[in-house]
């Protein structure tokens, strides 16, 4: 029980330990590339001389790097610099080895810019795929977000998850004078938004399916209180503060019940709320702690962290049946289970003999693969694509973000300028 109290409740004071001023945007630092990646150049877009706030063909690359699937060929190695299809000479690419290419153009509109891309496949020496995108006066990095998500669908055949956003904990201070703070931002950091600013700390952001809303818990009053905030309009409801924990609100799927961690009845357990009525449905009753609830892609089950064994392990619980199985079983300690979007692995912090990592285990056959390397991870949070987990990390005395593609191969870190960010959540869709 110690364990898990832990996990959730005095980590409130460790996580936030020795902080800086933090800032809100993030910067990305890759950390490891993946073999498997395929070569591709993204070559700069033309923009009739006119100086850009934005280079749209850097965005897309870093964007495509950040994956884990693409190896960008660095532009001082470009013989050549095409911006539209026509141009291309597919000999000079393919004595490089690249197998895609794309090109572009920006220009200046009335009301914003006009962007003009094309991906090109070397080998089979076509055009795959062609678009204008119209992009507003302060929206290039969005409009080269857009392009990245179609450049990777139509090569992966995976949705792209660029467009996506993500939301993260920040403080700065120390001691007494600590100031929480909850931003938004762009998938790859740029662009953050605060959305709450407090003097106590923060928990457990969770994204609405419609990417709307944030449930989080806020520790503003005398015991820790559930919230459920509009991210665009600010306004802001408390939907449980009963006595004792209100804690890992989890939204389900069709948006309309919130899972929950409560301790009004005694020990912790899981509840679910029904967020227009407020009723409070039980899912959990018995004398060990049962917090970090999850939902299952189809709504029909739940996961939960739960020291029934003796030490925290996952569980699933069945909404039809009722019925309780235990999911993890290699090591004394997992926790934070996420389900991906697919329904067939769970996301994890697993404990080995290096400290704390977040792993990957596969519902059907139950084998389990450590993904990070660093020895103190936590809050695993998947991308709605399935492809890349995000989670909070250390990085010498600071707490950063780190984010690990799904087999381990890629990965790559977000720190703030200066002091510690944690408590990531990453969007789903949002179109």
């Amino acid at each position: 029980m110690k364990a898990l109290m832990t996990t959730w409740l005095s980590a409130v004071l460790l996580m936030f330990g020795a902080l800086a001023h933090a800032q809100a945007d993030l910067t990305i630092e890759i950390t490891r590339g993946s073999d498997r990646a395929t070569p591709i150049a993204i070559v700069p877009f033309a923009a009739d001389g006119e100086s850009l706030p934005e280079d749209v063909a850097q965005i897309i690359s870093d964007d495509l790097q950040r994956s884990g699937y693409f190896e960008p060929l660095p532009r001082e190695a470009m013989y050549d610099r095409p911006s539209s299809g026509d141009q291309v000479r597919y000999g000079q690419w393919n004595a490089l080895d690249v197998r895609y290419l794309v090109v572009g153009q920006v220009s200046r509109g009335t009301d914003g810019y006009r962007i003009r891309y094309e991906l090109m496949d070397v080998s089979g020496q076509r055009r795959m795929i062609g678009e204008n995108v119209s992009a507003g006066s302060n929206e290039l990095r969005g409009g080269a977000h857009y392009i990245s998500d179609q450049i990777f669908e139509a090569i992966t055949g995976i949705r792209g998850a660029f467009s996506t956003r993500i939301a993260y904990v920040t403080a700065q201070g120390t001691d007494q004078d600590m100031q929480f703070a909850l931003y938004v931002a762009d998938a790859d950091g740029h662009n953050s938004q605060q959305v709450l600013s407090s003097r106590e700390p923060i928990l457990s952001p969770a994204w609405s399916p419609d990417g709307r809303r944030l449930a989080y818990v806020s520790f503003e009053t005398e015991r820790p209180a559930i919230y459920v905030q509009d991210v665009n309009t600010g306004q802001r409801t408390s939907i449980a503060s009963f006595e004792g924990i209100n804690g890992a609100p989890a939204w389900s799927p069709d948006g309309r019940r919130l899972a929950m961690t409560l301790s009004k009845d005694g020990q912790p357990d899981i509840y679910v709320m029904d967020v227009g009525s407020r009723n409070l449905e039980r899912i959990t009753n018995n004398s060990s702690i049962d917090t970090e609830p999850s939902w299952a892609p189809d709504g029909r089950s739940l996961i939960f962290t739960s020291d029934r064994s003796g030490g925290p392990q996952i569980y699933r619980y069945s909404l039809g049946s009722g019925q309780t199985e235990r999911l993890t079983f290699t090591g004394n300690y997992n926790a934070r289970g996420r389900i991906s979007p697919d329904g067939e692995s769970l996301f994890l912090v697993h404990r080995s003999n290096n400290g704390y990592q977040v792993a990957r285990q596969d519902l059907g056959s139950g084998r389990l693969v450590v993904l990070s390397d660093s020895r103190w991870d936590e809050s695993p949070s998947v991308a709605p694509n399935g492809t890349m987990v995000i989670f909070a990390t250390q990085q010498g005395n600071s707490g950063v973000l780190g984010a690990v593609s799904a087999d381990g191969r890629a990965s790559y870190r977000l720190p703030s300028a200066r002091g510690d960010v944690r408590e990531p959540a990453w969007s789903p869709f949002l179109n």
